[in-house]
């Protein structure tokens, strides 16, 4: 006698789930489907179970296309069940049909974990350095099949879902497993081809749906105005760079030549009908320019992802991925491989101070202050009405650690330019009396923010001895540029806006009252070795009704440009690296902007290619004369030869190295010619002037002293009578 198949009470088959289940898997209030689809050992038999909208039958198979068995249709909105003929825990694909069409769906649930108990352990105890290979979209090939893996932090969501073209946005269709340790989600999604958009459905603890989510790991994005992450296979550059890596390994960068072309890649050079050039594009102009200038390295305003142009890529939303307007990140590697090629740096310009508050980006990212603080008086940034991360976070703090680490890891990059370093070191930046909060000792200073600082500029330089960070930091906070372990910040380098601020404001003053100004200048010489810095004339100084930098200068056209020729001699005279942006070094006259390429039609008219040779000759002189260079961060390479000349507003003052012949530089910061100027120098001789910003070729009156000056020994005196060209820097080297 043949026994009936036994059932439960409520008429289900042993195994099968309940209808209420299902009805919780349909509308995607299920949090734990890998513990119900997929194929289960339920008893002695193996059961399948699957959710394919849009099928009205479904045959179980293996990967080598053997069937399993026909599965029952418990729903008719697409949930199927059945017992198949299994031996053990295996990926299962089905056959899905409608009618006439038939397509193949291969099961994420019958899958197992890809990360393991150690990524866990990293994780929780902040000490993981290859979050970039865990999190976010990774192409693998796992268990025989082909596929993405998908990792997003979200501890405080109720469900995460991965959606994307490959199923029809359905949140319901690729549900994450949670690992209860860290609060991170994981599938292995299978059969997803690299160049796939996708974001994350998050449901937060209320259970509300919250605005798709970009991946805050991910290594590609759509073109903006789209906003959607993209797969994209793991990077292969085959780098050819090792002689310019081993040699920054080795170098101390404060006693090397740095001189800093400062470019924002959407607007140097644009193609006619006015789009952005590619990255290869970009490296066929930039990097033969660049090299033919003389600079040593090329730094870029952000050029991760962000959604908004005028922002200039200060307000990203994917700090990993390279922006889409410039191609793919592949694109990006050739440009750094070339740059290296040719012995020129690229830096980063990094913004971990705050983040845009778009829908699709961290706000909230699990529906509560994830990365940033749910106080705004901590959490949120007046000034650009952005977040703060919550640096505090062990979490976020390994975010971006990591972050700092995988430009230098996959893209050799030689170093960060870190962005808005004051706001993150003070609690009460740009805010009034009861607006912030003190810290655990009552005071202002952002201790969790100076620990990531440190931590970041530590791990950097250990795991990539070649690089510099340098920091754009505006007060006077001790010791940015010192080692972590002597107490410092552990930046290589500071940008010194004090320098920038005060030769500005002087000028823009007519001649005639400079001498009434005159500490503007000397005073620098106060503090200039307090830290390791950076001269920089950056694109703060040529935006916001501030106009260019030839604009700022005193007088007419002609002292105008005198003005700055004289002024780039000074600062490539003075102690310091140094930083232009780009446009500055042909004195384009109108103020920048990222709508439309720089003005290189003025190359034609001799003044502005003019400034552009004398920026090439002091660039070459720069970096061939150690004097100019080997000191720049030690007192001992400069000294004063003139300094307190305030009625003819002339400076002049020796740049040396040990073993290497000294420099004299001389500036005449007035219109006057003068004859016969007497000035102290240290050895008696002929010294040869090496550089006169009032040469004929860089459009000067081409006046100065006939290539050479004798300094002469007079009572115990040595002294040379020059002449200085008006509003001009001369340099003399002992011959």
């Amino acid at each position: 006698m043949t026994k009936a198949p036994r059932t439960l009470d409520d008429g289900r088959a042993p195994g099968e789930i309940p209808l209420s289940e299902i009805e919780a898997i349909l509308e995607g209030r299920h949090t734990n489907l890998f513990a119900v689809l997929g194929l289960h050992k339920v008893g002695d038999v193996y059961r399948v179970r699957c959710f394919i909208p849009g099928a009205e039958a479904v045959t179980a198979t293996a990967l080598n296309g053997t069937e399993l068995g026909e599965l029952t249709c418990r729903h008719e909105a697409g949930y199927f069940e059945g017992i198949v003929s299994a031996s053990q825990r295996q990926p299962v694909r089905y056959r899905a049909r409608r009618g006439d069409d038939e397509w193949a769906v291969t099961d994420p649930y019958s899958f197992g974990p890809v990360l393991g108990p150690m990524d866990d352990y990293f994780v929780r105890e902040g000490s993981h350095l290859r979050l970039f290979d865990k999190m976010g979209a990774h192409p693998m090939k796992h268990e025989g099949v082909e596929g993405y893996h998908f990792a997003v932090w979200a501890p405080n969501a109720k469900r995460v879902s991965v959606v994307g073209d490959f199923n029809t946005w359905d949140g319901r269709r690729h549900i994450m497993r949670l690992r209860q340790d860290t609060g991170i989600w994981e599938i292995f999604a299978p059969d997803i081809l690299a160049g796939t958009p996708y974001k994350f459905e998050v449901v937060g603890s209320d259970g509300k749906v919250l605005p798709l989510k970009a991946d805050p790991y991910a290594r590609r994005a759509e073109m903006r105005p789209k906003t959607a992450s993209v797969t994209t296979p793991e990077l292969v550059q085959k780098w050819d760079d090792e002689a310019h890596r081993e040699f920054w390994e080795k170098a101390d960068h404060r006693r090397q030549a740095i001189s800093i072309y400062e470019v924002h890649a959407g607007s140097w050079r644009r193609k006619q009908d006015g789009s952005f050039l590619s990255w290869d594009e970009l490296a066929a102009e930039l990097i033969p320019y660049c090299t033919d200038m003389g600079f040593t390295h090329i730094e870029f305003l952000p050029i991760t992802e962000h959604p908004y142009d005028p922002s200039w890529g200060y307000q990203t939303t994917g700090l990993y991925a390279p922006s889409a307007r410039f191609g793919e990140p592949e694109g990006f590697a050739r440009f750094v491989n070339g740059c290296h090629k040719v012995g020129i740096g690229v830096i980063l310009d990094w913004v971990p101070a705050h983040f845009p508050v778009d829908a699709h980006g961290l706000r909230h990212f699990d529906g509560t202050a994830l990365y940033e603080h749910e106080d705004p008086r901590q959490g949120f940034h007046p000034d650009w009405n952005t977040a703060i991360y919550n640096f505090g976070r062990l979490e976020v703090l390994s975010y971006l650690v990591n972050n700092a680490l995988y430009w230098s890891e996959k893209f050799h990059l030689d170093g960060l330019r870190v962005d808005a370093v004051a706001s993150m070191l003070y609690l009460d930046y740009s805010r009034r009396e009861g607006e912030w909060v003190p810290n655990e000792y009552g005071g202002r200073e952002n201790l969790e923010s100076v620990r990531f600082l440190q931590k970041m500029n530590s791990l950097s330089y250990g795991n990539h001895p070649g690089v510099m960070t340098i920091a754009e930091e505006s007060t006077s906070w001790p010791k940015v540029s010192a080692p972590v372990h002597e107490g410092g910040l552990g930046f290589g380098f500071k940008w010194n806006m004090g320098f920038m601020h005060d030769t500005l404001s002087y000028l823009a003053r007519e001649p005639v009252h400079r001498k009434h100004h005159h500490s503007a200048i000397t005073f620098g010489m106060v503090y200039a070795y307090s830290e390791n810095f950076v001269l920089p004339l950056s694109h703060d100084e040529v935006v916001h009704g501030k106009g260019s930098l030839i604009a700022k200068m005193a007088g007419d056209d002609w002292q105008k440009f005198a003005n700055l020729r004289a002024y780039y001699g000074f600062m490539w005279g003075y102690p310091g690296k140094k930083l232009l942006f780009m446009g500055q070094e042909f004195a384009q006259w109108s103020e920048w902007s990222e709508e439309r390429s720089l003005d290189w039609n003025l190359l034609q008219y001799s003044p502005h290619e003019g400034m552009r040779r004398l920026v090439r000759d002091l660039n070459f002189c720069y970096r061939s004369k150690p004097a100019l260079h080997a000191r720049d961060c030690e007192s001992e390479g400069f000294r004063w030869l003139i300094a307190d000349d305030a009625e003819n507003s002339v400076f002049a003052w020796l740049r040396m190295a040990p073993g290497e012949k000294p420099v004299a530089v001389i500036t005449n910061f007035t219109p006057v010619y003068r004859e016969n100027y007497r000035i102290p120098l240290p050895s008696e001789g002929r010294w040869r002037e090496i550089l006169n910003t009032d040469a004929e070729i860089y459009g000067g009156t081409g006046k100065g002293n006939g290539g050479r000056v004798q300094a002469v020994n007079a009572g115990g005196t040595i002294t040379a009578d020059i002449t200085l060209p008006p509003l001009a820097t001369i340099m003399l080297e002992l011959q």
